[in-house]
């Protein structure tokens, strides 16, 4: 096998390929032989068992993405030995697809104060049978609850079609503050306590954790008042998959001048604020910026402007800054 020593060329993805199918004759050599047609070889191995004997699948790490993607289009689909081969990018475990889950228990979140078992049914009854469904409160008084369907079928429908539902009084509506998020209908499929808690771990472990949250989503303001969910969702689906969008309505139900749009990931959600912040939209320039909790607000805007903050902006010599005296 050929080994790249630099461990940071080889954790970082780049120019790495899968190769699935392979004839089990094939060894290192005989697959380095067939790719280094293509570019420069970092490393190059076929997986084997105990025994030594492959298992049908190996790895060419490339020292340039176009190489790699050079070998994706001239071998995917090629015979080798006996074999036809599947030639894909190489995705880290985190970053690939995970499996469909099949399940028919989901959990609902931000559930109104008035909603009982009757409401309840009455609004996910319409997705198929429910078997069994229970309102629950946690310990400040907020609403829950876990609905189990016959299928699998019914339970995926209702979380794609109510996720994200604006349940809210138009009392509710008025008094929400500008720069907070919306308390949508969140619905989803129920976890297991330890689900739960790996990812929570892997939540608290992941660097930049807080960012990719934020990132995910926008704070749109400076909203025409004739905007609907609708517009403003035009207004951002061409920079990917859009989640959940809500142009904020008084009681007169005319835009209160802002909005949120939560984009799938922080790439596209990163677009849209490059393209869109300070765009002219019926007039107006629009400001598009990350969402941000209540508590991160203040404990950003404390540390801004608490005493002594920026007092060593411009530092001289020794840190000492301008104005200190003569």
């Amino acid at each position: 096998m050929w080994s790249q020593r630099d461990p940071s060329l080889r954790k970082s993805g780049a120019g790495n390929i899968f190769v699935r199918n392979l004839d089990r004759n094939i060894d290192n050599k005989a697959l380095y032989d067939t790719f280094s047609l293509f570019g420069n070889i970092l490393s190059c191995k076929v997986a084997c068992d105990h025994a030594g004997k492959s298992r049908g699948y190996g790895f060419v790490h490339y020292e340039t993405e176009e190489a790699a993607k050079q070998a994706i289009e001239r071998v995917n689909g090629m015979q080798i030995g006996d074999k036809t081969v599947e030639v894909t990018r190489f995705l880290k475990r985190d970053d690939r697809e995970p499996a469909p889950v099949a399940y028919t228990n989901i959990y609902v979140k931000n559930v109104p104060p008035n909603f009982d078992d009757d409401m309840l049914k009455s609004m996910f009854g319409g997705y198929g049978t429910i078997t069994s469904s229970a309102i629950l409160e946690d310990a400040k008084g907020r609403k829950f609850s876990f609905i189990n369907y016959e299928t699998t079928e019914s339970a995926q429908k209702a979380v794609e079609e109510l996720n994200g539902k604006d349940l809210r009084t138009d009392e509710q509506k008025e008094e929400q503050k500008e720069d907070e998020e919306p308390a949508l209908l969140f619905v989803g499929r129920a976890q297991s306590k330890a689900e739960r808690a790996r990812e929570l771990k892997k939540a608290a472990t992941a660097p930049g954790t807080q960012a990719r949250q934020q990132g995910v989503n926008l704070y749109v303001k400076n909203l025409d008042e004739d905007m609907s969910d609708a517009s403003l969702k035009e207004l951002f689906e061409t920079f990917g998959t859009i989640t959940s969008v809500v142009a904020m309505k008084d009681e007169k139900d005319k835009c209160k001048g802002f909005g949120f749009v939560c984009f799938a990931s922080p790439d596209e959600a990163t677009k849209a604020v490059t393209e869109m912040h300070l765009k002219v939209v019926k007039g107006k320039p629009l400001y598009v910026g990350l969402a941000e909790k209540k508590e991160a607000r203040q404990e950003r805007l404390r540390q801004r402007y608490q005493p002594g903050a920026g007092m060593m902006g411009k530092g001289g010599k020794d840190g000492m800054g301008k104005g200190m005296g003569k």
